[in-house]
């Protein structure tokens, strides 16, 4: 079997064959790819530079005391969590719901704690509270409506505040200098338009 096997592999047009094959199969991959580069680069593509970007935000200005049956909050933080009332609770202060506890001593609703002026706090939980004070709405909507193409994907998968200060609260890019440090190691969750100032070594 293997006589047979390098008598074919030595013949010239099997080896033609498999040289054509290989051949065609590069090229295939290649303009595949080609085409998948395209249509990415023109899906972050503003074709008018006046043309809005359909963002799908709501904003809850109405009254926030008003009772949740269901509340979302922030999850992750370890001791402290944010609801998307704006409320930031310990974490033995939530209720079933997902929602703070309101009548706890240590829970306060919109509380900008840790923030500095320019919109940048040293606590998450305290970015995303402060962020969802309804008097930022016209700072957040200049946000998206001038983001960066880069970050187009991310926030328009976003569907409301809540889940916008999420978003904007994350350390990005942004709070990072040469890509391992941070801008300002005590202010690194940002929901402003500007990035965290730039602490001197």
């Amino acid at each position: 079997m293997m006589m047979v096997l390098r008598r074919l592999l030595r013949k010239r047009w099997v080896l033609g064959v498999v040289f054509g094959l290989s051949l065609i199969y590069f090229l295939t991959s290649t303009l595949k790819q080609e085409e998948r580069t395209i249509r990415d680069r023109t899906l972050l593509q503003v074709r008018d530079p006046d043309h809005r970007i359909p963002w799908k935000v709501r904003f809850n200005l109405g009254n926030s005391s008003r009772q949740m049956t269901q509340c979302r909050n922030s999850i992750q933080g370890k001791s402290l969590l944010t609801d998307e009332l704006g409320y930031v609770c310990e974490r033995k202060d939530l209720l079933v719901n997902g929602c703070c506890n309101v009548n706890a001593p240590n829970s306060r609703q919109h509380i900008c704690k840790s923030c500095l002026a320019n919109g940048c706090c040293s606590i998450y939980e305290y970015c995303v509270s402060c962020c969802l004070q309804p008097d930022k709405q016209l700072l957040l909507e200049r946000f998206l409506n001038r983001a960066a193409e880069g970050f187009q994907n991310l926030f328009t998968a976003v569907e409301d505040h809540f889940e916008l200060c999420l978003a904007k609260c994350r350390t990005s890019s942004q709070s990072v200098q040469h890509e391992n440090t941070y801008r300002n190691p005590q202010a690194k969750f940002c929901y402003g338009e500007s990035p965290p100032e730039l602490l001197p070594v």
